[in-house]
């Protein structure tokens, strides 16, 4: 699809544009935040101010198009929208001013049933460079409602803080993010790294530490052991890196006479608010067990169960996910799928039903599911996304972060005590809903 844009010295008097818009359920949650909402004739509608907005935007985008820029509106709403209304909005040249490209373009908005909804003036600066854009689909509104991390900060908020050894804290997101989760009374952090460097961050970036306590090192190695010795004497009950590499931490903790083993393998689960998916999704492991063999897989699988379970979904459906949904003897992770299935069957892996082996759109979509007919109580509505290693683990999380707006929290299961294991990429917000996960664990596993 291409829109041409229409030149001021092109428009003339008279000229007129007309669309329609169906009002979809996100177009009618983004009115009523605009304008609040009320019950008519026991049904929801909100006042028809919002729709000020898809006429603005039918300016911009459309009549005039491309390059016209908004001077001022002075539309009036008389009616209100519902779910379902269809919207006729139509735009009409009524003058034009050629000392600044200005025209005043008449507005209205009309329903199905031809009530008026809104009328009133758009006056644009019109567009003097000819243009076209080329869409696939012409382009709309979207509305962001995050679900998931709100919910879990609520059931945090009936929590006590839990005493957290913040490993290495030396650049600003890590320092920052910590004394976030602090003044969110998530935790009450112990920072364990180079104390002047520590206090030199913390007054670049005018962050008042107070009486946080800070236990000097040397380097991120020793910062690391002296980390997991907290928790390890009960002096902390939580890790969370800071801005060493992954692998220094985990070195740390998995040591054996010194780290956080316990008999269960350390496992990696991300929670994630995907807006395209209307559950939280969990997805494992994409960070720690680089190609897991099916022992590994089971501690994997039941470690993402019990998180499951702590976040209140009492039992999740578990897709073990391949390239394909059929078993297939050279394609290995279809082979550990049906297996985990059927350990599943013998209450080897306990707390969930699980299915697989399942290609990715068959697990978080029923029409993909119907399409390929698979009879699945697992299929299109997965819980939980066990993916056969790391690489595609990793990608798929990141993926999901990137390309589709996902929010994100990342922990570590399996360890004496939980680990908040962010990226050194991931930002402020990412490590609070980290820190909300583990604070929830940290609580259950008391």
């Amino acid at each position: 699809m291409s829109i041409e844009n229409i030149l001021f010295n092109d428009i003339t008097l008279g000229m007129n544009y007309q669309r329609e818009h169906l009002v979809r359920s996100s177009d009618f949650a983004l009115f009523t935040m605009l304008a609040g909402s009320y019950s008519c004739e026991g049904i929801e509608a909100a006042p028809a101010i919002g729709v000020f907005l898809f006429i603005t935007s039918a300016c911009i985008n459309s009549f005039p198009g491309h390059g016209a820029i908004l001077k001022e509106q002075a539309l009036h709403a008389h009616g209100d929208v519902r779910q379902g209304d269809v919207l006729q909005i139509a735009l009409t040249v009524t003058h034009k001013c050629g000392q600044h490209n200005e025209v005043i373009l008449a507005a209205t908005c009309h329903n199905q049933r031809g009530e008026l909804l809104v009328s009133g003036n758009v006056t644009v600066t019109a567009p003097t460079e000819k243009c076209i854009s080329h869409y696939e689909e012409v382009p709309q509104f979207t509305l962001r409602s995050p679900q998931v991390f709100a919910k879990l900060r609520q059931q945090t908020d009936l929590l006590p803080a839990v005493v957290t050894a913040v490993v290495h804290p030396c650049d600003r997101e890590s320092l920052l993010g910590a004394m976030a989760a602090a003044a969110a009374k998530l935790i009450v952090p112990i920072l364990v790294g180079p104390e002047a460097k520590i206090r030199a961050l913390a007054q670049q970036e005018n962050v008042e530490l107070g009486n946080t306590r800070i236990v000097d090192t040397a380097h991120s190695h020793d910062s690391a052991a002296l980390a997991v010795a907290l928790c390890r004497s009960g002096e902390a009950a939580a890790l969370m890196k800071g801005s060493l590499h992954t692998d220094e931490m985990m070195s740390a903790v998995t040591c054996s006479k010194t780290g956080l083993r316990t008999g269960r393998r350390l496992s990696h689960v991300f929670v994630m608010d995907v807006p395209a998916y209307a559950r939280p999704l969990l997805v494992t492991d994409a960070a720690i067990n680089i190609a897991p063999d099916l022992a590994a897989k089971v501690d994997i699988t039941q470690n993402a169960i019990n998180l499951a379970h702590i976040l209140g979904i009492a039992c999740p459906k578990v897709a073990i996910l391949s390239a394909v949904e059929t078993v297939y003897e050279k394609m290995p992770s279809t082979l550990d799928a049906a297996l985990l299935c059927k350990m599943a069957d013998r209450g080897q892996i306990t707390g969930a039903l699980l299915d697989g082996p399942l290609a990715f759109d068959n697990a978080i979509s029923m029409t993909a599911a119907k399409m390929k007919k698979i009879v699945s109580p697992v299929a299109g509505q997965a819980d939980i996304l066990v993916v056969p290693d790391i690489e595609s683990g990793n990608m798929l999380a990141k993926q999901m972060s990137y390309f589709a707006g996902a929010d994100s929290a990342g922990i570590v299961l399996g360890a004496r005590v939980p680990i908040v294991l962010t990226s050194r990429a991931d930002d402020i917000q990412t490590r609070l809903a980290s820190a909300a996960v583990m604070v929830l664990v940290a609580n259950a596993m008391k």
